[in-house]
């Protein structure tokens, strides 16, 4: 799809992004989906358009644009994701997914379609002073894309004092600035157990190790553990995903287990120590058993921490842009990694609300609501321009 971004109108934006849509890439496969943005990103004319971007051991799949005014001032990142899920889509709308199996289910699609219509404010009008940087960032599902995209030196070079980002939010007033203080997503990770027993014959079980019970008793001492209580500052959740053992041979007794975790907590230094708290108790029932196990640990999204002199110019903006702000008690439970930016730098997550009949993200009818794109574009161009007025 062809496009002068710069002279895009708003329902151009609209179209953009439904083409982004109809073509899904997985995290770390957005291979098309970077060649896209870039040539739209060119018709804006950035003074650097960064490609390939990623470390060589992560994802290379990053875009990034440089509005850099040559005036100095401070550098300003906002932040969006490129990846799709492999998510069957069942809309029936003209510009539903080519792609068996794969869809843009987190409205990934509309993020990008934020970032297009912000690098169009500066094409028409360029940064005062300072820089804006613009990020399409692969591999966020994963929780792969941000440590890839830091580790790069071409990123570390350019050294941001702020980092911003949104997510849309299903079941909030459409056009509404959901607000958080300090933590906006939980720290979340992945734990795999391998149980390693020995097989036996069925009808001789005891002449093997069987980890039947050891799944069981770590099940239950996951639950034990698990405070699913989200208003409580030590909120922790362990989910069992996913549990196997043996094979499907009615005449062996199994000799191997796998269960599947995913811990989630507030902070990133509570799920170290929940972390800590399960090897503990599963090397302690796993001795008590006498069969042996090991860990891998997958899947890891830092808390996002907003910073709060990167919230105030979130409010800031908001009340210049005339946005109906809410505000939450406690955190989303869903892992973000935006979060690792917010570990490093000063920065801000917040929601926009897609509607409250929208449904919800990972749900294979969910689509990105176009109208609230140009209006959070100016949310963050906003945000820009009052940081470099200070």
């Amino acid at each position: 799809m062809e496009a002068d971004l710069k002279q895009a109108s708003d329902e151009d934006i609209a179209l953009l992004r439904r083409f982004l849509h109809q073509h899904p890439e997985v995290s770390g496969e957005e291979h098309a989906t970077a060649r896209q943005v870039t040539a739209w990103l060119q018709t804006c004319n950035p003074q650097q358009l960064l490609t390939q971007i990623g470390h060589p051991d992560g994802v290379q799949t990053g875009v990034l644009a440089v509005f850099d005014s040559g005036i100095a001032g401070p550098t300003v990142l906002f932040r969006c994701e490129l990846d799709a899920l492999p998510i069957q889509e069942i809309n029936t709308f003209d510009y539903t997914s080519v792609t068996q199996g794969v869809s843009h289910k987190c409205g990934h699609d509309g993020h990008m379609s934020i970032l297009l219509s912000l690098a169009r404010s500066f094409a028409q009008q360029p940064p005062a002073a300072g820089k804006a940087l613009l990020l399409f960032q692969p591999a966020e599902e994963d929780g792969r894309g941000a440590a890839s995209v830091i580790r790069d030196e071409r990123f570390k070079a350019l050294h941001p004092d702020f980092v911003f980002a949104v997510h849309n939010l299903p079941g909030y007033p459409r056009h509404a600035v959901v607000l958080k203080e300090n933590a906006f997503t939980s720290a979340v990770t992945s734990c795999i157990i391998r149980l390693h027993g020995t097989t036996s014959h069925a009808a001789e079980p005891e002449l093997g190790k069987n980890p039947a019970m050891l799944i069981a008793a770590i099940l239950q001492r996951m639950d034990g553990l698990s405070n699913n209580q989200p208003e409580r500052e030590d909120f922790k959740l362990i989910t069992p995903v996913h549990v196997t053992m043996g094979e499907k041979a009615y005449g062996i007794s199994a000799g191997y287990g796998e269960i599947h975790l995913t811990l989630r907590t507030w902070t990133s230094r509570h799920l170290e120590n929940l972390s800590d708290d399960i090897r503990i108790g599963i090397e302690e029932l796993s001795a008590e058993a006498g069969i042996p196990c090991s860990f891998e640990w997958t899947h890891t999204f830092q808390a996002n921490e907003n910073n709060e002199e990167a919230m105030q110019y979130v409010r800031q903006a908001a009340a210049i842009t005339g946005s109906h702000v809410m505000t939450r008690d406690y955190p989303f439970k869903w892992g973000e990694d935006f979060g690792l930016f917010t570990q490093l730098y000063k920065g801000a997550m917040f929601g926009i609300g897609s509607g409250e009949d929208c449904p919800a993200l990972h749900n294979p009818d969910y689509d990105f609501p176009d109208e609230i794109a140009v209006p959070v574009a100016h949310l963050f161009r906003t945000i820009f321009d009052e940081i470099v007025k200070d």
